[in-house]
Formats: structure tokens, C-alpha cells, sequence
């Protein structure tokens, strides 16, 4: 067994989604940040429990050929990116085998795994940044929170976001600060600034500041939104969201435009998009495109096709197939996505698609009951994955595909494994890295219907 404080000397042997190399010392498996497969270590155990344990590199004997330097100051701190010690190409393929696995492993299948998609650009590539706020020595100060807790990090520039926003978010709070506006608590549940959080087109350009709060401050975010939309003129709408729940949920329901308009638009798949606080929208448009076209790749649509499209957010997967279906039904259970949903249809002269709010699993059971009959189901759900009534529901319409995109490799996985069990065939994986330098990655699961 081993003892905290037990030096040890290992080799890698291979590395997590967490971003953590493995090794084994006295037949147990031994957690290691920020080692890479090949390293060489002299190392010391920092926790041990029953079946494995954590450890730190106290010395490189040999460091392996995937190993980089970290470009980033604030990364052993913050919990944003895992990957930044290794270079980009080892961190696809670990990416690429964490996919595989968990379909082999959890899911006992074994598709066909198309040729994973990387990233092209892996430095300012998001399109929204959440800051959480802090007060430290009376002032208002923002960043990151540190992994599995919620202390912040302060961080003044994230490569991963667009540089204007480190611009945007340091003239916020000099405003902030230079108003007294308290900054919230989540212990006392006091305070009111709680978030600064910020959309960008990656294509238009346009800009969405959003100030998440306790409590209504209108008349003191009014002359904030003057200063900033006359010094940076993307900005095209400040919102004010508010939630004054004790939770660690980051939007309340509540939106108050302050100034501009109540969306800003994008453009996504040949779409203009409108975007709302509460719209979700993967955050990186360029992979998100190519993660849509594999999708529309594997539907393999002929211009006939009823397609539902659950869990359909402000509809972009959906309208990305309409031109080439007969026909989209899209569900969502955020209503002000729906509504962006509907918007953006019909901006687009899109008329062949219809937008349902509710729960993906009940509302498609009415829809069936009234005769809704998909040729293709395409399914993005969160990332605890479908309920098994939804995956009920899905298998009673019997639809001759299902295309499902996921951000959880581990929940697709099981989901595919039911449908797998349940008269479909699972056929075609493919990876996609939407998230560089992150330990987050996407798939993409193509499911034919078997005949009885």
C-alpha cells in the first residue's frame, strides 16, 4: 500500500481527459498533473485512497517528445484548460482514444471511427466568456475559478478568448468599482454584481454584454452601458440578467435590455442566427460548422425527410439540414431559444421548419401521438445525456436514422449502447475538438434503424 509523502520514481504511461498523466507504483495506478505519455519522472505521493492515488513531480529524468512549454501564466491556477502542457496534435489523439474508449469500454460497440476533427485555430477561438466576480481588498475583481472549487483566480487576459474581451471586461469593472456597485457573495448571499458575461459573433463581429445580478440596478448599469457602447462600438446590446437565487446556476430568468438590441446575430452553416442570453450556441462557430456538416454528412438527406431535431436550442442544427429535408421539427425547453429559433427561421426564409417548446422527451411523445412520424431524429442533449423516456420515445417513431451529437463521450456512449439494444445499429463515430486546450470534445454518432 502506498504511504503519503512515498517518493517514487515511473514512467507516463498515458494521460486523462483531466489532463493528468498515469503511471502505476507498487501495482496502483498513481494520478499525475501535468505529465505527459513518456515522461520520465521522480515523483512523490500526495493522496492515497483505496484503488488509486495522486502524486507530484518532484524531478523530470526524461521528459517525453509530446511535452510543451505552457504558453499561459495563469494555467496550473486556473480550471480552464488541461492540455497546455503537451502539444496540440498529442492532445487530439488522446481526445481521439478517450472517444473510442468510452465506446468500446462503456458501450461494448465497435464502429466505424471516422478520422477525428481537429481545430485549426486553438488560441481566441470562444465566442463567450462567463467572468464570475469577487471582491478583493474592496475592489471588484474578476477571472476563473480554480478546478473543483470556487475560489478565483483572477485573470486579467485568457488566450482562449477573444482579446477584446479582456478590453471590455477592464473598463467594466473600473465602472463598476468607480460606482461602489457591491459585488456578490455566495456565502452570505449578499452583494449585487455576480457575473459579467459576453457573446461575440465570430463572423458578424457583433458584441453582448450581459451583467448577471442579484437585483434589479437599471439606473446604475444606465450611464456603465453609455461609457462602454461609446468606447467599443461592436458592442450592439448590454443586458441585464437577473438572478437572485442562492445557487451556483450562473442566468436567472429575468433579462432587461439596457441599451441596443435584445439579440445580437451570427452567422452559422450559411444561417444568420440570432442570439439571446439564454440561447445556447456552441462556442466555437468554426468546429461547430464542421461538427454540423459531418451530422448532415451521416443524415444523408435526399430533399424527402421529416427531420426532429430535440434539444434543438436557437435551432441551428436544424436549419443547417432544412434546405436539404422536407421538413424540421425542432424542440427546446428554454423558451427564449424557441423564440430565437422561430426568428431565425424565418429571417432566413426558411419555411419548412416548426419550433416546440417543452421537454424534448414529453413534447415529441404528443407530437408522435399526433401522427409525427421522422425519418431522421438528430439529438444534442446536455451533457448527463437523454433520459431513457426520451430514448423511448425516439424508438417508438421509429426513425430510419439517429444522428446524435454529443459533448460527453461517456454519456453517448451509454446511450448508444441502449439504442444499440433497442433495434439500432450503431454505425459511424466521429470526434470533433470544439474545445482546444480544454479537456471538454464533441462526437458526432451516426445509428441506423434495424429491420426485425
Amino acid at each position: 500500500m502506498l504511504e503519503k509523502n512515498q517518493q517514487f520514481r515511473a514512467v507516463i504511461t498515458d494521460i486523462t481527459s483531466e489532463g493528468n498523466g498515469v503511471c502505476r507504483v507498487d501495482n496502483m495506478a498513481v494520478f499525475v498533473p501535468e505529465t505527459a505519455k513518456g515522461d520520465e519522472i521522480v515523483g512523490k505521493i500526495i493522496k492515497v485512497l483505496k484503488n488509486y492515488a495522486f502524486g507530484i513531480v518532484l524531478e523530470y529524468v526524461k521528459k517525453s517528445e509530446d511535452r510543451v512549454e505552457s504558453d499561459c501564466d495563469y494555467y496550473s491556477k486556473c480550471g480552464g484548460c488541461a492540455f497546455r502542457h503537451i502539444s496540440y496534435a498529442a492532445e487530439c489523439e488522446v481526445k481521439r482514444l478517450i472517444i473510442e474508449n468510452a465506446f468500446k469500454r462503456i458501450g461494448g460497440l465497435e464502429p466505424e471511427f471516422d478520422e477525428f476533427i481537429c481545430a485549426d485555430e486553438t488560441y481566441h477561438y470562444r465566442n463567450k466568456a462567463q467572468y464570475p466576480l469577487a471582491s478583493i481588498d474592496g475592489k471588484a475583481v474578476c477571472g476563473f475559478y480554480a478546478p473543483r472549487s470556487h475560489r478565483l483566480v483572477q485573470v486579467d487576459d485568457c488566450v482562449l478568448q477573444p482579446e477584446i474581451f479582456s478590453e471590455i471586461v477592464e473598463a467594466a469593472l473600473d465602472l463598476i468599482n468607480e460606482k461602489h456597485i457591491s459585488v456578490y457573495s455566495e456565502e452570505t448571499n449578499t452583494g449585487i454584481m455576480r457575473h459579467i458575461y459576453l457573446r461575440r459573433g465570430a463572423h458578424s463581429g457583433e458584441i453582448m454584454l450581459c451583467f448577471v445580478v442579484r437585483k434589479d440596478i437599471s439606473r446604475q448599469l444606465s450611464s456603465i452601458c453609455k461609457v462602454l457602447t461609446k468606447k467599443f462600438h461592436d458592442i450592439k446590446s448590454i443586458v441585464m440578467n437577473v438572478n437572485p437565487d442562492k445557487t451556483n446556476v450562473i442566468l436567472g430568468e429575468k433579462c432587461v435590455t439596457l441599451s441596443g438590441t435584445d439579440t445580437i446575430s451570427d452567422t452559422m452553416s450559411g444561417n444568420t442566427i440570432l442570439l439571446s442570453p439564454l440561447s445556447f450556441y456552441q462556442v466555437n462557430t468554426v468546429q461547430a460548422e464542421k461538427l454540423y456538416a459531418k451530422a448532415l454528412e451521416y443524415a444523408g438527406l435526399n430533399g424527402n425527410e421529416i427531420v426532429a431535431d430535440l434539444y434543438c436550442g436557437a435551432g441551428t442544427i436544424g436549419l443547417s439540414m432544412s434546405r436539404s429535408s422536407k421538413k424540421i421539427i425542432g424542440i427546446e425547453i428554454v423558451p427564449q431559444a424557441v423564440e430565437n429559433a422561430k426568428e431565425n427561421a424565418l429571417m432566413n426564409n426558411i419555411a419548412n421548419a416548426e419550433f416546440y417548446c417543452g421537454d424534448s422527451g414529453e413534447v415529441f411523445e404528443k407530437l408522435r401521438n399526433n401522427g409525427c412520424s421522422p425519418d431522421v431524429i438528430v439529438i444534442d442533449p446536455p451533457r448527463k445525456g437523454c433520459s431513457v423516456d426520451t430514448l423511448s420515445e425516439i424508438v417508438k417513431a421509429a426513425p430510419e436514422k439517429i444522428i446524435m451529437i454529443s459533448c460527453n463521450p461517456a454519456t453517448a456512449a451509454r446511450d448508444a449502447k441502449w439504442l444499440s439494444e433497442n433495434n439500432y445499429s450503431v454505425q459511424k463515430v466521429c470526434g470533433a475538438d470544439l474545445f482546444p486546450r480544454t479537456k471538454h470534445v464533441e462526437c458526432v454518432v451516426l445509428m441506423s434503424r434495424v429491420e426485425k
